[in-house]
Order: C-alpha cells, then structure tokens, then sequence
C-alpha cells in the first residue's frame, strides 16, 4: 500500500502532547475562536483572491488570521504529490491536519482548495467539532472560471496537455449544504469579502455570547 494512503499510521514511539492551555484560556487571551473556513470551487472562481483579501480584512481588525492556499502548499508540504485521485485526496488529509493545528492555536485559517471531492472534504470536516468548521461555496461558474483561466490551465486541458482537470476531464461535486455560498461573477471583491466576513463574525459573537 502506498505510505501516503495508509489509514494506519507508521509512526512508532510517539504519544499525543496536550497543550497546558484550555480552549478557553487561549480563547479569552486571543480575544477569538480558532475556525477552519474552507473554500471550495472551480480553479478560476476567485477562492484564493476572496481568501487572501479576508484575511486582511480580518488582520486589520485585530484578528489572528491566516491563508493555506493549494499552489502555495505544493510548492512545499505537497509537493511530492501529483493530480491524481489519490493524491487529490492525500493532499487535502494534509492540509486538514495543518488547518487543525492552526484552528488549535486559536487562529482564523482560511483554506482555498478545489477540493473536487464531496467524500473528501466530509473526511477533513470530521476532523473538526461542528463550531470550528466552515464550508463555503465558491459557485463561480464554469465558463467564467475558464474565461477567466489566470494560470492558462484550461486551455491546457481543453487542449489534452492536461488529464484529469476538474471541471473539464474529472468531475467536480458542489457541496450539498455550505455554510456559505459565494458566486464572484461580475461582482466587486469587496463586496464578497463584505458576505464572507459578516459569516466569520457571526461565529466569532456566538462563543462570546455562549
């Protein structure tokens, strides 16, 4: 089997450290609550764009905040890994453990991906409690992704120099119920980053009220 799929870990002689703070000491002191805000979409939709311009956002107003973009983390954490099924499926596990430690310090990470794979992204939400994850929908549709092809991916795949490109030659599976949807055709960035920050308060008032 191959040691990136593995379900059973290979690691031996480890044990799991627990922080000697609680949740809510690191939450009073931040002055949050960590959360994993996940977007998902077509390549083109503007996930990446909409999560780097919420983060700022968020930062200026005095929030912990921090982006895990796809291209950025391959040229990385996942490098080793290509565009099939699997990896797809092995990139994503990866990054879900990393936004996990990030949501367990008390930050506001924002995950822009793909992610094509409605099992998948339900295996990376499972890694969370129900208040620390949120899925948001970049519904961007397909032809304005591809018109707007910042990267020149899907001429490439239109082309045949690509295989397995989602949207194109592999599918892609729009979430069934997102905590958010997002469609960035022919609207101002400010104002999706206006819908997406008024989610992310919301969850940051409802621990502060709880």
């Amino acid at each position: 089997m191959d040691k990136h799929r593995s379900k059973k870990s290979q690691s031996t002689n480890v044990r799991q450290h627990s922080s000697d703070l609680t949740n809510g000491e690191r939450k009073q002191a931040l002055g949050q609550s960590g959360v994993a805000v996940w977007l998902t979409g077509l390549s083109g939709s503007g996930k990446s764009t909409l999560a780097m311009a919420v983060e700022r956002a968020l930062v200026l107003e005095g929030f912990f905040a921090a982006v895990l973009d796809g291209d950025n983390l391959r040229h990385g954490l996942c490098g080793d890994l290509g565009f099939t099924v699997e990896d797809r499926a092995e990139n994503i596990r990866r990054v879900g453990e990393v936004a996990g430690l990030f949501v367990d310090a008390g930050a506001i990470v924002l995950c822009a991906f793909v992610s094509p794979s409605r099992e998948v992204r339900a295996q990376v939400r499972s890694r969370f409690s129900a208040d620390t994850f949120i899925e948001v929908y970049v519904s961007t549709a397909l032809s304005v992704c591809e018109s707007r092809d910042p990267k020149g991916l899907y001429v490439r795949a239109r082309s045949g120099e690509i295989g397995d490109f989602t949207g194109i030659s592999a599918p892609y599976e729009p979430p069934n119920n997102p905590e958010l949807t997002v469609n960035t055709d022919g609207r101002p960035l400010e104002e999706c980053v206006a819908e997406l920050m008024e989610l992310i308060r919301a969850h940051q008032d409802r621990w502060r009220s709880a």
